[in-house]
């Protein structure tokens, strides 16, 4: 799924801020887009077009995150709901819907290389000897939710949000680096780094872009 031997750029989410998107894109790296191209931001079309050519191109793929799960249920007819699919759904030109499900339908919940990990919401020790499934029609099974929505207790915070856990992040093994987004956990604007006791490292690249932050990327070596 990833080229084998090539730099990357992996960017964080996105959520339809085209304009720093492309900047992301001016590279002659891999690039791997760690899900939630989609709401919020100004321009969702605008990023998805963007993706689409580094897909033509073979210069990037984007991994599936919620907020595009949401918006191919939305387009395969499915009941959704809330404010940010819902806007995406009214932008989204007629000309781009069956480019758009099938991109999204297409995109893994996770990929695996030797040295590291990539997910939206959050890691599961299968991920690294299971296979990304097909698209879920339904409901998604408890590791692609994993990928998606991350580590949940099915309780909800003060602000109505999905109270979330890192548990995870100590089943990370000695040597491997998660790269995800889905949270927004950096104080500083930076990506947020944070290692477990075995060895292991998650990087958190989401730092708000759509959201009144701004996108972030990192270059790094093969993996």
């Amino acid at each position: 799924m990833i080229p084998a031997g090539v730099p990357l750029r992996v960017v964080g989410d996105v959520h339809g801020d085209a304009r720093a998107f492309a900047l992301a894109a001016e590279t002659d790296r891999y690039i791997v887009q760690l899900g939630d191209l989609v709401d919020d931001g100004p321009d969702t079309p605008g990023a998805l077009a963007i993706m689409f050519r580094l897909i033509d191109e073979q210069r990037g793929m984007f991994l599936l995150g919620n907020h595009d799960f949401k918006l191919a249920r939305g387009l395969l007819g499915h009941h959704v709901s809330g404010a940010a699919v819902e806007r995406s759904l009214g932008e989204l030109p007629l000309a781009m819907h069956r480019r758009t499900l099938q991109e999204i339908m297409n995109a893994p919940a996770w990929v695996a290389t030797p040295r590291a990990l990539f997910v939206h919401g959050g890691f599961h020790p299968a991920m690294r000897r299971q296979a990304s499934p097909s698209f879920p029609m339904r409901r998604p099974d408890p590791l692609v939710a994993r990928a998606l929505f991350g580590q949940t207790t099915g309780r909800a915070t003060e602000a109505g949000r999905p109270e979330r856990l890192l548990d995870w992040i100590d089943d990370i093994p000695a040597g491997i680096t998660v790269y995800c987004g889905h949270d927004r956990r950096s104080q500083d604007g930076r990506p947020y780094i944070r290692d477990n006791e075995a060895g292991g490292r998650t990087v958190f690249l989401d730092t708000g872009a759509g959201k009144g932050g701004h996108l972030s990327w990192l270059d790094i070596d093969p993996v």
